[in-house]
């Protein structure tokens, strides 16, 4: 199917750089896109011709409206867009005005990414869990944000484990939230990219948002709260349970962790992992798992994410054949024994020889 629709003012900008997001549209709904001087022709399916024909009118709609597309949102939408059938561009930039994120504009950037904050969104207790850069944490951050800004809590109550990534610091110098600043930077980043830094400072001084290590969390109730936990997958089992059931009155608790990095000494099980298995049929909390796909870092993030991924795999499949090896080796002699056997049962029960065979005197008698 061929079709053709008019050239509307500054179009062009939808194209993106060196017609980026044409080509992204080729790809996604596997239509062929020709630019004109006076229209633009679209050529496919006929349902993916009417997918493309209603971005572009989409598009027309939002900048009649004066919306404005930066850093980046409308090549991330259109990659949602094109993931999900069901997404349509005014829907997700409608989406984005609804949310309040600071001075910054946060999109989604992948289909996963838009399905976790519609399950913030939606539920009181959400886990998001994945590799490193899918936005677990900072998406986390600007909801919370977002919800403080809307007055639908009070505060933001940030939480992680205190837990080096393969060494050991030692007895850290200062006070309590002096020792455990370093290991909750990634959060205070997140912060202080999404609100003026005197806000952070004064949230901060007035406990509106408040940092809390994990390990005395024991005894509260969390009320009119965001409760963000990050690095879940470094958690104990006792931690885990004793964090799920802080939740108070009109709260949210979002859990991040990525279970593929457990820092926890002697290989102790982790408290996300078990959660995963108690909790996953329990109403009124999700679980959204991100993968390789939902990496918003440089480029080689992703692939470094795929080659670890790819060499687990190989390593498991290996140990499985060396487990199977062994088994092998005793289901060997086990059959030689049993055909043995069988041989010997079928020699006693054959007659011998001199019985088949009578004697001459029998014979002439």
């Amino acid at each position: 199917m061929k079709k053709s629709i008019g050239v509307s003012p500054n179009i062009e900008t939808l194209f993106g750089t060196r017609d980026e997001n044409v080509r992204l549209l080729e790809d996604g709904l596997n239509i062929t896109i020709n630019l004109r001087s006076n229209a633009i022709e679209l050529e496919g399916a006929a349902k993916d011709v009417a997918r493309a024909e209603q971005v572009f009118a989409d598009y027309e709609t939002l900048q009649r409206s004066g919306h404005a597309f930066s850093n980046g949102d409308l090549n991330s939408m259109l990659r949602v867009l094109t993931s999900d059938p069901n997404s349509t561009l005014r829907g997700l930039a409608d989406a984005g005005r609804q949310r309040s994120f600071g001075r910054r504009t946060v999109q989604p950037k992948s289909s996963n990414q838009r399905r976790y904050l519609e399950a913030i969104e939606k539920h009181d207790m959400v886990f998001g869990i994945g590799p490193a850069g899918t936005g677990k944490t900072y998406l986390a951050v600007a909801m919370a944000i977002s919800a403080l800004a809307a007055k639908r809590v009070n505060r933001i109550i940030l939480a992680r484990p205190a837990v080096e990534a393969g060494e050991r610091l030692g007895f850290l110098p200062g006070t309590l939230q002096d020792k455990i600043d370093p290991y909750l930077r990634p959060l205070y980043d997140a912060l202080y990219d999404m609100l003026d830094p005197e806000k952070v400072d004064r949230y901060l001084e007035k406990n509106v948002i408040e940092i809390a290590p994990i390990a005395f969390m024991r005894g509260r109730t969390l009320n009119d709260s965001f409760v963000i936990l990050d690095e879940a997958q470094n958690t104990t089992s006792e931690q885990m349970k004793m964090f799920v059931t802080r939740l108070g009155f009109n709260s949210k608790a979002v859990i991040t962790g990525d279970i593929t990095q457990i820092d926890l000494p002697n290989a102790r099980r982790s408290g996300l992992l078990e959660a995963m298995e108690v909790l996953k049929n329990v109403n009124g909390l999700a679980f959204t798992i991100f993968d390789e796909g939902d990496v918003v870092r440089h480029h080689l993030v992703q692939r470094i994410v795929r080659a670890y991924d790819e060499h687990k795999t190989r390593v498991a499949e290996q140990q499985m054949l060396l487990l199977a090896e062994p088994k092998n080796l005793e289901a060997a002699p086990a059959g030689e024994k049993q055909a043995s056997a069988a041989a010997n049962a079928a020699a006693a029960s054959a007659p011998s020889a001199s019985e088949d065979k009578a004697s001459p005197a029998e014979a002439k008698g």
